[in-house]
């Protein structure tokens, strides 16, 4: 299947709980009937791929909601 863009490339500083800050990138894509958000590190590198809630599709502050819970609950687990 074809994948269309959502939302491109977007810059984001996440606060973590430790109160650091982390900059990364991501953007939304649809594959198919499903919609995506890729994470990376600021420098482009792969963090991490995640299939978005039904609840959450197409709405930009969710994206932002849904990055900080995988740094912080997916990645750093």
């Amino acid at each position: 299947m074809e994948q269309a863009l959502i939302q491109d490339w977007t810059d984001s500083q996440v606060i973590l709980r430790s109160g650091e800050e982390r900059n990364v990138k991501y953007r939304v894509f649809k594959d198919g009937g499903v919609l995506y958000q890729e994470i990376c590190e600021a420098d482009g590198a792969p963090i991490h791929t995640l299939e978005m809630p039904e609840g959450v599709r197409l709405d930009q502050k969710s994206y932002e909601v849904m990055l900080r819970y995988v740094l912080l609950d997916v990645v750093a687990a």
